[in-house]
């Protein structure tokens, strides 16, 4: 039996679930604004005060490795490596868009969500990457991967030789709804980034031995991150 805690902050949500032997038995998220610093610590104490779980009893600390939010990912990744190392346990790394479609396929699972001709679907979730960027990565409905993860200025030749196939392209993450104008033939679907998402793929990880180095491991932000200049005057 493993225990694994969760970790996803790469967007607004803040998201930590506690799962046992790839199965989501506790859940704590909210989406009330970048105070991810704070959440993370009070959601894992409430996580393992409800469940009666000492940290000493954890296999392993997932997190959601990105793309996302470059201060969201850091938090999120410090936080799992500080208690990895505290604790002398693995540290596991999911990516960001595979846990977001896991989230999607369990809701389509769970019938929270209805797409027609699903098992024919291709899966696109999106990351907001501001202005009319996202990150992306294209899934069939099994979660088996078509694409690399991108970073992609959404126009409304985006995908076009996917969206050409005749199949229901589903878009969904904090990224889509941005793009339901410029893409009219997508499917546009209520997914949001969870901790859930993590758990079958970490429970994956462990089992295959695919842990990181805590030492070294860093978020995968896909693009630098890059300081602007404030436009407010010094006095």
């Amino acid at each position: 039996m493993s225990l694994i805690l969760c970790i996803e902050t790469g967007t607004d949500i803040c998201s930590v679930g506690l799962a046992r032997d790839g199965e989501l038995i506790s859940l704590r998220e909210s989406d009330r604004g970048r105070d991810h610093a704070r959440q993370v610590a009070v959601f894992v104490d409430e996580l393992l005060s409800q469940t009666d779980v000492m940290p000493d009893e954890l296999d392993a600390v997932a997190v959601g490795k990105g793309p996302g939010s470059y201060t969201g990912l850091r938090i999120g990744v410090s936080f799992a490596k500080g208690l990895c190392y505290g604790l002398q346990i693995p540290l596991l790394s999911v990516g960001s868009l595979d846990a977001l479609t896991e989230v999607a396929r369990e809701d389509y699972e769970a019938g929270i969500i209805s797409v027609d001709r699903w098992k024919e679907a291709i899966l696109c979730p999106m990351v907001d990457a501001r202005r009319m960027e996202v990150y992306t990565r294209l899934f069939d409905a099994e979660g088996r991967p078509l694409s690399e993860v991108s970073a992609e200025v959404v126009t409304p030749d985006s995908f076009a030789a996917w969206r050409g196939q005749g199949r229901p392209f589903v878009i969904f993450g904090n990224g889509a709804a941005k793009c339901r104008e410029i893409l009219p033939d997508a499917e546009l679907i209520d997914v949001a980034p969870s901790a859930r998402g993590l758990a079958r793929l970490a429970q994956q990880a462990l089992d295959e031995g695919r842990v990181e180095d805590v030492a070294y491991f860093e978020p995968f932000y896909l693009k630098d991150f890059v300081v602007t200049q404030s436009k407010k005057e010094l006095l």
